[in-house]
């Protein structure tokens, strides 16, 4: 049974596992100095293992921010990544934030619109 779990800061080795699996990414990542200035992340577990994750980053007043919904490709089209962004925005609303923002690619636009979301004419400068 699929568990979801607020703040969980899973280890570094599992959180780069699913990044890994869930981006094509080989290079792993340390998330701790990310997560440790978060509103709040969540994780999905089944069976103890993480199998999706959500960071909630935020501005430290009323703007949070949505950032790496990521669930593992063995698990995907279950309601996982639906599940860990509705958690988000609750917990999200819950901590004071009174804006969620997110990007996405356009392939997702359905996906967050069923989440929610509305689109925005947002600014963008691509630095990287």
């Amino acid at each position: 049974m699929l568990e979801l779990r607020i703040d969980p800061f899973p280890s570094a080795v599992e959180l780069s596992s699913l990044w890994s699996a869930a981006w094509d990414a080989l290079a792993p990542r340390d998330f701790t100095p990310i997560l440790s200035r978060s509103l709040a992340h969540i994780g999905a577990y089944h069976d103890d293992r993480l199998v999706g994750f959500v960071n909630v980053a935020w501005d430290g007043g009323i703007h949070a921010f949505l950032l790496d919904t990521s669930v593992h490709p063995d698990v995907r089209r279950q309601g996982i990544a639906t599940r860990l962004v509705r958690e988000a925005t609750r917990v999200a609303q819950e901590r004071g934030a009174e804006w969620l923002h997110v990007d996405f690619e356009p392939h997702l636009t359905g996906f967050y619109h069923a989440c929610g979301f509305t689109p925005t004419k947002a600014g963008l400068i691509k630095l990287a």
